[in-house]
């Protein structure tokens, strides 16, 4: 056993959160390698090792290149086929429609076909179902509506790969189907002319990790090699720049929180730069209304302009976000932006109702059970996978709300997990028990319908199913820790340097840098949840650091940070160092996420 990686981190086995701080990288001989390697400081070297990045794979992870790491479309079983079929119809001018979720990943895929469609001159029927009268995934009545308007080809985008029932009758209603997906797939297939799905079973392994909008990307390169080898493009109608709405792709890779490592960071890496040129004009009117006064990055996609996205679908109109998303005028785009702006307030102030009615719940829920699962009557199914993500927080372990109907009978419920515990196949597996309504998910997320009948005994089934992994991810006690800065060295070209290592996110974490045995000077409550602070060396001398806490005001982080205030007492402290744009200023600015006192 390696007794430093065994040893907890500055001595703290349980810190003021209940976690034990552990150093991530090990292997200092490692780290000093990838540090020389890529003429960076020893710091970042530390970082990259505790990534597991090793010498080969520093090249594609410091510079990942759509060159190398895009794969060849065709390797993707059924991916020829839906190519050759959406190339005839766009050639044929047939009515076409893509089916998306109302997600982020299913309207940047709807939105990224649409632009497609809009290049060629081709005219794209876009539907996004209602999500509390539909439901996820594609349905009958809505697939027959589509035949009923002449429509011949339908894509399913983000859904579909457990739609078995209903790609049944659109078959019956002379439909062809594409489904475009990146959910947990069972042995058996949906009837449709192709399933692309890099998590179907019979698929090789390798990128599985793919967002349904990277498989839509995919497809539409697919796609525009068929057109352009039957002479579909001319002088008259060139080809359209597809690496042009890799911005979309970046912003529903990002938000649907699959690992940004491979062919995803190479994505995500160069939407960016589209992003920030703002080539979009609905994703420049969704960036003023949220105030991002500096350059994108992927912590404003998903924090910022993901939730607003998001929140036509919560709780409004369900395909607002794919209209803004493919909108080129910047009045129309401003408008709805506007309107997506105030539905995220809307969403925010019921999310906090049924957070503050969710955590009630959670106190009933056992320490020793793997799974957080909460339910009652009356909730919004609009905000139940936010709310989930902060019952997983809380719990350190992977989550579950539902939100029941009583006229129906029915729960809806979604899950947020934790790294090492696979919450989709979880799911699939109960939906084979014959538990489910319907479910599905990847490893991360999964939703579900289920008869408030079989609650009880769908939570026995899956706290049995995720009792090992829980146990082995040991994540509830666990805080990783990529090493120890002091207070100067928390500088704004540390700041601009580990910047060089992102885009942040799942499968490449944010840094986590402890500061030891720092002094809290000030310390105030600043919205209604956040304590705000300025952290200097213990003895109260030095260069002085502008800290926050998030939401800890009734954590047990908020009380120590307050107490310390009056107290003097030294603390360690653990978070995220970021670079911070005030009324034109650049600072640095410390997010604090846990503290300890001081061992011995």
């Amino acid at each position: 056993m390696n007794a430093v990686a065994d040893a907890p981190f500055l001595g703290i086995a349980s810190s003021l959160q209940g976690r034990r701080w552990r150093l991530r990288n090990t292997d200092e001989r490692l780290a000093l390698a990838l540090a020389q390697r890529a003429g960076l400081p020893e710091v970042l070297g530390r970082v990259l090792a505790g990534r597991g990045i090793d010498i080969d794979a520093l090249d594609d992870h410091l510079n990942p290149s759509l060159r190398r790491l895009l794969p060849d479309p065709s390797r993707f079983h059924d991916m020829d086929a839906a190519a050759d079929r959406l190339a005839s119809a766009i050639i044929a001018d047939e009515r076409v429609a893509v089916f998306g979720d109302y997600d982020v990943d299913g309207a940047t895929s709807s939105a990224l076909l649409n632009r497609f469609f809009g290049a060629l001159d081709r005219r794209l029927r876009v539907y996004i179902p209602d999500r509390l009268k539909e439901g996820y995934g594609p349905n009958a009545p809505a697939l027959r509506k589509l035949a009923g308007e002449g429509v011949r080809l339908v894509v399913t985008v983000d859904c579909g790969t457990l739609a078995f029932a209903a790609l049944e009758d659109a078959a019956a209603a002379g439909l062809d189907v594409v489904v475009v997906d990146h959910h947990l797939a069972e042995p058996d297939l949906p009837r449709a002319i192709a399933v692309i799905n890099p998590n179907r079973l019979d698929e090789p392994a390798g990128f599985g990790q793919l967002a349904a909008v990277g498989v839509a990307f995919l497809l539409v390169v697919a796609t525009n090699r068929r057109l352009r080898a039957r002479g579909f493009y001319s002088d008259a109608r060139p080809e359209p720049d597809l690496l042009g709405w890799l911005d979309l792709v970046a912003l529903g890779t990002v938000c649907d929180v699959v690992p940004l490592t491979g062919i995803n960071r190479a994505l995500v890496t160069q939407g960016i730069k589209i992003l920030r040129s703002r080539r979009n004009a609905g994703l420049a009117a969704l960036a003023d209304v949220a105030g991002l006064s500096e350059p994108a990055g992927a912590y404003h996609l998903g924090f910022l302009l993901g939730p607003r996205v998001n929140a036509g679908g919560r709780v409004g109109q369900a395909d607002l976000g794919t209209r803004l998303l493919s909108c080129d005028d910047a009045r129309e785009a401003g408008v709805m932006a506007a309107e997506l702006d105030r539905y995220n307030r809307e969403r925010q102030e019921i999310e906090a109702a049924v957070l503050a009615e969710a955590m009630a719940e959670f106190e009933h829920v056992p320490d020793d059970v793997p799974l957080a699962l909460v339910a009652r009557a009356g909730w919004h199914p609009g905000v139940i996978g936010i709310v989930a993500a902060r019952i997983r927080e809380a719990a350190g372990r992977p989550s579950f709300v539902i939100a029941l109907d009583d006229e129906t009978g029915l729960g809806k419920g979604s899950g947020r997990s934790i790294p090492g515990v696979d919450l989709g196949a979880a799911v699939v597996a109960a939906g084979q028990a014959g538990l489910l309504v319907n479910g599905g998910g990847h490893a991360m997320a999964a939703g579900l319908t289920v008869e408030a009948a079989k609650l009880n005994e769908l939570k026995a089934f899956l706290n049995e199913r995720l009792a090992g992994a829980v146990a082995a991810a040991g994540a509830s006690a666990s805080l990783g820790i990529d090493g120890a800065l002091g207070i100067g060295g928390a500088t704004a070209d540390l700041c601009d340097q580990l910047e060089t290592l992102g885009p942040y996110g799942s499968g490449n974490p944010e840094p986590r840098f402890a500061l030891p045995a720092v002094r809290v000077i000030q310390a105030d409550v600043v919205g209604e949840k956040h304590v705000r602070c300025l952290l200097t060396a213990a003895d109260g001398g030095g260069p002085r650091l502008r800290a926050i806490a998030f939401r800890s005001i009734e954590a047990p982080l908020g009380a120590a940070l307050l107490h310390a205030r009056q107290t003097g007492a030294p603390l360690h402290v653990a978070g995220h160092l970021r670079a911070d744009h005030w009324r034109g200023e650049r600072r640095v600015q410390f997010v604090l996420e846990d503290a300890a006192r001081p061992v011995g």
